[in-house]
């Protein structure tokens, strides 16, 4: 037989495209229409459906960038249609590439009943089936102009990113607003044919299967008559009929799909605009889950779910149901879907929390899986807070996108930095925008790594980033797909259902130890300085805030602010969403994020001022609180007291030009040019700085990455380096313990002070940058003189080890990598730590000195900002500070406490008596990360301790109260079965820690 595939493929594309999918719709009539723009901010739904509309006319441009209009859509069903289905189809000028990227809008009935969402893949609105005829037609709009900021032409800098700096013209045009037949046996023919010429084109062009299909598509096409498709298309499906009954091969692989609709919480849209995108998705998938009996849709994002209780309450009693019917179903158990590496601590736990005990509070619903497709990479302290929340299954794709190595499984145990581990999944469709295109369910069975032993595989289906969700097409391929030979089977299940599954098929799978590192999106631990600072600076607010309140509570009386520490733990959550703390969103969204931060700043204050107060009493003896977990300055861990005074600080002149700090402890030398040439252990005889090298160096790269600016930093940016060694002036600082050093370089100008604590081995370094450069990236560098083949860098509950060296493609990829508040490297027996108050990303690097000692250099490297243009075109432009601090002799332990010390300054308060701990702990090892009352309001204490050297440890904790109960618990203050062995030590309560091991106990007070 004669190979005429590619005739027959280019006929199937043609008479879908020009014949078949216009006959879909084949008698069409317009509706009047008429519009009303709000001004301002979106307005509440009675006030837009009150409005008086001014008449408009199909083809008009509408819509100025961020607004809103009210279309009213009014008509007549033709007496002629009786007995046939009838839809709306409403354009208002959607581009069918961009669903979730553009214009949107939620239909309402007259009542204010929403009906369902419109976006480009998704602009029918069902009017009935059958119609009687002369049915009286009158539907309200919602639409949002939102404008494109992604574009064919991806990230090219706009202006369009914020409201402020948008402008006002009109963003589209009214395209079609018609009353319309649906013929669903086209509509059906339609789906037949696209679900076999995708398939079809997947297959072997040697198999039998192939060829089937072909002959059977021709057979069909010929069938139908063009110039009366209507008539004919019952004919053509029924030769279909045979294919598509083919039952699939057993081996087959087996998909579970889940209805999806990824909605990013902010990115190339506000957070208020994502209000009103959660609402038109769940409008549509609730409609969806009517029309579809198989169908399951699952949501992630508890803060997602809080919002349509809050602003959609007629769209939260269908999601109720829906729920409650056990198709509509809550994942992940996170307030959002966050960033993983750089939320601290306690902010991770508390994501689980939050999220957790809003689907148990609203539905009664425990989830055991962490959802986050779409995160950029995942921090190696994971997995034991995940299990600790009470969950056991992860899943993502996004590592899907690294650049340089694929990941060699898709079904693993994840192991994290305690040992714990998760059993996790990463969809083989490479995708959590699955369309149950045939191309995307063969990618996902050739693609899945673990043939052989596993077969089954998840797929989020549905349109996301923007959301939109599921469509009637993605489920009319699934339920043709769901046993057919030649493709993967699917069929639609919960999370649970498809983990339980897996679990069971491969209960013993692969290992993966230690960070699940994305090889892409590396920036994002840099862009948008404020941001991150404003989380950094809110997750220690928030703990010292329930430190002092708790103790206050107990000791004074103090009311507990239950709800503000709620209210601004889930605020701070929010803001930590993967396109947010990353950078990543326009303008507007890191603009209204630092305003957050700052009222999150002040109210946190406020309580920890008012509960110190408490505490302190009236009077006017000097107290200094301290809420780190270490002992400072004489004054213990979580108490008030008089500081002692230690020591003195002597600056003198530097031959040859500079300055010398030196308190007996660290002898530091700034030369002329304002770096530091020597750090000089005194205690140990030992130089920091590499010889013939400086620290305190400032050095720009250009920065313009292949792709994604504001997320990518691509290797080539380290090709080109400028370091800045001209200083404007290099003098004295007027306390005599410091100097000052200012440089100039382009349109930017850094004011420095080092300063050298009296008594302390940590020379301080506070730098002020002036930002104006474009497309830079600014790096502070410290060349250390330290053989180490690994550093420390800190996570979640503990820190891990990254190589130094580049030995294989896994290592040289980390060229930009996550740290909390310190890395730490050392030789044995002596230590460096570089901490800091505000910063994540960082580069460590090592090279041979070729000459003199031929010893090794290891060079840490501080990321302090980018320049990047998209989305935000003046991301970080303006001034910033950041605290950073070279700390000498340091061994893992003095990392800990200085990276504590950097980020939790002690505050001074007058008052009448000093404040004993209200709980302490006798192993400097034991870092208590969280004293708090219990969340329920019984008055009980919960205390959250970790292990933060790396290593065992038997530690003692002493409550300064009666202490009548005992529980260790997990992290949403429940009672564990199998927690940590706790037992009394006379007054105090002994506990054996693992390395890193985290607990949480909470006391009952007598």
């Amino acid at each position: 037989m004669h190979d005429d595939r590619t005739l027959v493929e280019a006929r199937l594309k043609r008479v879908l495209d020009e014949r078949l999918r216009p006959a879909v719709y084949p008698e069409a009539v317009p509706l009047e229409v008429a519009v009303w723009h709000a001004p301002g901010e979106p307005v509440p739904v009675a006030e837009g459906l009150a409005a008086e509309p001014e008449p408009i006319a199909v083809g008009a441009r509408w819509g100025a960038p961020w607004g809103t209009s009210w279309f009213r859509v009014t008509g007549t069903v033709p007496e002629a249609w009786a007995g046939r289905t009838v839809e709306a189809i409403l354009d208002l000028g959607f581009d069918e590439n961009m669903p979730g990227f553009q214009c949107e809008g939620l239909v309402y009935r007259p009542d204010g009943t929403p009906v369902k969402g419109l976006n480009p893949r998704n602009q029918w609105v069902r009017i009935g089936a059958p119609v009687e005829g002369g049915e009286e037609v009158r539907l309200h709009i919602e639409a949002a102009s939102n404008p494109v900021i992604l574009d064919y032409h991806p990230f090219l800098p706009t202006q369009l990113g914020d409201k402020e700096t948008a402008g006002s013209d009109p963003q589209y045009t009214l395209t079609r607003m018609d009353l319309a037949v649906f013929d669903e046996t086209v509509w059906q023919l339609v789906i037949d044919l696209e679900v076999l010429g995708e398939l079809m084109a997947e297959l072997p062009v040697e198999s039998a299967r192939r060829w089937e299909i072909l002959r059977a598509v021709e057979r069909a096409l010929d069938a139908i008559d063009l110039q009366d498709v209507n008539a004919t298309a019952q004919a053509a499906r029924s030769r279909l009929a045979e294919v598509l009954a083919t039952p699939a091969a057993p081996s087959a692989h087996r998909v579970s799909a889940v209805g999806h609709a990824h909605i990013d919480s902010a990115w190339l849209w506000p957070l208020r605009e994502t209000v009103r995108k959660v609402a038109r998705t769940t409008s549509n998938m609730t409609a969806l889950l009517d029309d579809e009996p198989d169908f399951v849709f699952a949501m992630s994002q508890a803060q997602q779910w809080a919002w349509v209780k809050e602003h959609r309450p007629e769209v939260w009693a269908r999601v109720k149901k829906a729920v409650a019917d056990g198709r509509f179903v809550p994942a992940g158990g996170m307030w959002v879907e966050s960033d993983t590496n750089m939320p601290g601590s306690e902010a991770m736990a508390r994501q689980f929390v939050h999220g957790k005990r809003f689907f148990l509070d609203e539905f009664g619903i425990e989830n055991e899986e962490a959802w986050l497709p779409d995160t950029f990479g995942f921090a190696a302290g994971l997995p034991q807070i995940i299990r600790a929340a009470g969950s056991k299954w992860l899943l993502t794709q996004k590592i899907s996108w690294s650049q340089t190595n694929k990941f060699p499984h898709h079904t693993f145990r994840w192991e994290g930095i305690d040992g714990t581990r998760i059993f996790t999944h990463f969809p083989p469709v490479d995708t959590y925008n699955c369309s149950m295109k045939g191309s995307e369910l063969a990618h996902a069975a050739r693609n899945f790594k673990d043939k052989g032993v596993a077969r089954h595989s998840l797929a989020p289906t549905g349109w996301g980033d923007g959301g939109g969700g599921t469509t009637r097409e993605m489920v009319a391929k699934a339920a043709r797909v769901r046993d057919l030979e030649g493709s993967a089977t699917v069929t639609w299940e919960t999370p649970r259902d498809f983990f339980e599954k897996a679990e069971a098929e491969y209960p013993e799978p692969p290992v993966w130890v230690g960070e699940l590192y994305l090889e892409l999106h590396r920036a994002t631990l840099t862009s948008q300085a404020k941001t991150k600072q404003g989380n950094r600076r809110s997750e220690h607010l928030l703990r010292e805030a329930e430190l002092w309140a708790a103790t206050a509570a107990v000791n004074a009386g103090f009311p507990y602010p239950y709800e503000e520490l709620d209210r601004l733990w889930k605020t701070v959550l929010l803001h930590q969403f993967h396109d947010i703390l990353p950078g990543s969103s326009i303008a507007w969204v890191h603009r209204e994020a630092k305003a957050t931060y700052e009222r999150v700043a002040a109210e946190l204050d406020a309580v920890i001022d008012a509960a110190q107060r408490a505490l302190a009493g009236e009077g006017s003896t000097p107290l200094v609180f301290n809420a780190a977990p270490h002992t400072r300055a004489g004054v213990p861990a979580g108490a008030a007291g008089t500081a002692l005074v230690r020591g003195a600080t002597h600056l003198s002149p530097r031959p040859g030009g500079g300055h010398v700090l030196d308190n007996g402890l660290l002898r530091v030398e700034i030369d002329a040019r304002g770096l530091v040439v020597s750090a000089y252990d005194s205690t140990a005889d030992r130089e920091t700085i590499a010889p013939g090298r400086a620290a305190n160096l400032l050095q720009l790269h250009p920065d313009f990455p292949n792709m994604w600016d504001a997320w990518d930093v691509d290797e080539f940016y380290r090709n080109t380096v400028t370091d800045l060694t001209d200083a404007d002036e290099v003098s004295p600082g007027e306390d005599g313990t410091s100097v000052r050093i200012v440089r100039s370089f382009g349109a930017s100008r850094v004011t420095q002070v080092l300063t050298l604590p009296p008594g302390e081995r940590r020379l301080v370094l506070d730098t002020e940058v002036d930002w104006h450069e474009t497309e830079k990236f600014l790096k502070l560098a410290f060349p250390l003189d330290v053989h180490a083949e690994r550093y420390a860098s800190e996570t979640q509950f503990g820190h891990f080890h990254r190589p130094t060296h580049t030995n294989t493609s896994w290592e040289a990829a980390k060229f930009e990598a996550c740290n909390h508040r310190f890395v730490h490297l050392e030789e044995p027996g002596w230590g460096v730590a570089v901490v800091n108050d505000s910063t994540y990303g960082h580069d460590v690097t090592r090279t041979v000195r070729t000459d003199g000692d031929r010893g090794t250099t290891t060079t840490v490297r501080v990321s302090l900002l980018r320049a990047p243009r998209f989305p935000d075109p003046e991301t970080d432009q303006g001034v910033h500070r950041f605290r950073h601090a070279l700390v000498p002799g340091a061994g893992i332990g003095d990392a800990v406490r200085e990276g504590w010390r950097i980020n939790v300054p002690e505050r001074r308060v007058e008052g009448a008596r000093e404040v004993a701990p209200l709980v302490s702990v006798d192993q400097e090892a034991v870092v208590i990360t969280a004293v708090k009352l219990a969340d329920d309001g019984s008055g009980d204490v919960v205390v959250r301790f970790h292990e933060a050297h790396g290593g065992r440890v038997r530690a003692v904790l002493r409550a300064g109260f009666e202490v009548a109960d005992i529980t260790v618990t997990d992290l949403l203050e429940r009672p564990l079965t199998d927690g940590a062995a706790v037992e009394r030590d006379g007054a105090g309560i002994a506990v054996r820690l693992r390395p890193f091991e985290l607990v949480t106990l909470r006391l009952r007070r007598a």
